[in-house]
């Protein structure tokens, strides 16, 4: 299948997804996760009409979007961050998806430029509580959400998740209502996020019925990846 039709097929897929009945969510933006692909690739479903792009990599980030800059393209990290990377990406993205601690976001927020409008966060959660993998537990979260909330330079959003995987859709909805409630509840107690990115080709269905604003879709449209 070509670029174009996996590109169209996933916008499709978007559209018929079912929307939950009581949580704002008609509009669900795609972002074209890009990692490990071309830039020529990432130009050709920018003429198709995409324009939010997520990248893992920052070396690899930073020299598409040097080459892509004539283009008006929306860059999301959504990787994990090291600190002797939140330079570049404060500088270089638009938005950061996977905040987990305190000492990222205070090192984004100081090193975002003066002249950019202040970077777009969510925090990363460990939904699925998997030993070892990246995120802010859910007890954790009103603390840090309510510390990076006062970060000058930083817009809190939202949260982001990568569950661990479900194949059945009840389970997967089951585990992104849970990222829902935590939204709410953190709304409810006097912050103003508007952002759920969860949901990856595998589940993104599940991820839109409990309130996804924003699906993280790469194998589905650029094809399965090949590592070096």
């Amino acid at each position: 299948m070509s670029l174009e039709l996996r590109y169209q097929a996933v916008v499709e897929r978007i559209k018929k997804a079912p929307r939950p009945t009581k949580f704002n969510t008609n509009r669900v933006r795609l972002i074209a996760v890009s990692k490990t692909r071309s830039a020529d690739d990432i130009r050709s479903i920018h003429e198709l009409g995409q324009t939010a792009f997520g990248e893992n990599y920052v070396q690899e980030a930073l020299d598409k979007i040097r080459q892509l800059r004539s283009l008006p393209l929306e860059w999301h990290f959504i990787g994990s961050i090291q600190s002797n990377k939140t330079r570049e990406i404060a500088a270089h993205f638009d938005w950061v998806h996977s905040i987990d601690r305190l000492k990222i976001a205070r090192r984004l927020n100081d090193q975002r430029p003066a002249q950019r409008e202040p970077l777009d966060v969510c925090l990363e959660v460990n939904i699925s509580e998997q030993a070892g993998k990246s995120g802010v537990l859910l007890q954790q979260l009103p603390q840090l959400a309510e510390q990076v909330d006062q970060l000058p330079r930083l817009r809190l959003r939202g949260l982001m998740a990568i569950p661990q995987k479900a194949t059945e859709f009840d389970e997967q909805r089951a585990i992104f209502r849970r990222m829902r409630e935590a939204l709410l509840d953190l709304n409810r107690q006097g912050l103003d996020l508007d952002t759920l990115s969860m949901g990856m080709s595998g589940d993104m269905e599940a991820a839109i019925a409990e309130g996804a604003t924003m699906v993280r879709i790469g194998t589905d449209i650029f094809g399965p990846r090949t590592y070096p």
